[in-house]
């Protein structure tokens, strides 16, 4: 079979051609590798943690979830006693109160999910995130908080707030 290179060619007769020698179009998901340094020793780090809990010590992973756009959807509702009526929603509800972001911990001893809300998402919410997810817990019991890289998990006031507080990222 003799090849040629073929200087033009419709998307029809690809898609045919394609068919013909049974080429099926797939998507395709894309990793991602880690320009991080550290990347392995972290990796490996966290997979001993998630393998065995630590003695005397709690593993906590944590993420934030965000912008969210929160504002009510219609649907079903309980109508007050009080009132005949239900309370309608206009088509033109304006969100007066702008985007959330949900901070969440997800305990792994526990299965429990928790968070809070808040208006931004810089250190200082998240300092404030861990100040109450640290009251949560014994002061003798060692938080290992699993994080991604970033920025206000780095920040150096949050680490030294951690390494007082007993909390290990």
């Amino acid at each position: 079979m003799s090849q040629k290179i073929i200087a033009h060619i419709s998307l029809e007769w690809l898609r045919t051609l394609l068919r013909r020698c049974g080429i099926r179009w797939r998507r395709t998901k894309t990793w991602k590798e880690s320009t991080d340094p550290e990347f392995g020793r972290k990796y490996r780090r966290i997979r001993r943690l998630y393998g065995r809990r630590p003695a005397g010590a709690r593993r906590i992973c944590v993420d934030e979830f965000g912008p969210l756009n929160l504002q009510p959807r219609h649907g079903g509702c309980l109508a007050h006693p009080d009132r005949k009526r239900v309370e309608r929603l206009r088509a033109t509800y304006r969100r007066t109160g702008g985007v959330r972001h949900f901070l969440a911990a997800y305990d792994l001893e526990t299965g429990e999910l928790f968070g809070r809300f808040y208006s931004r998402k810089r250190w200082v919410e998240f300092l404030k995130f861990l100040k109450w997810l640290r009251g949560r817990y014994s002061q003798g019991e060692t938080l290992h908080i699993v994080v991604d890289n970033y920025g206000p998990h780095l920040k150096k006031e949050v680490q030294q707030w951690a390494r007082a507080n007993n909390v290990k990222f």
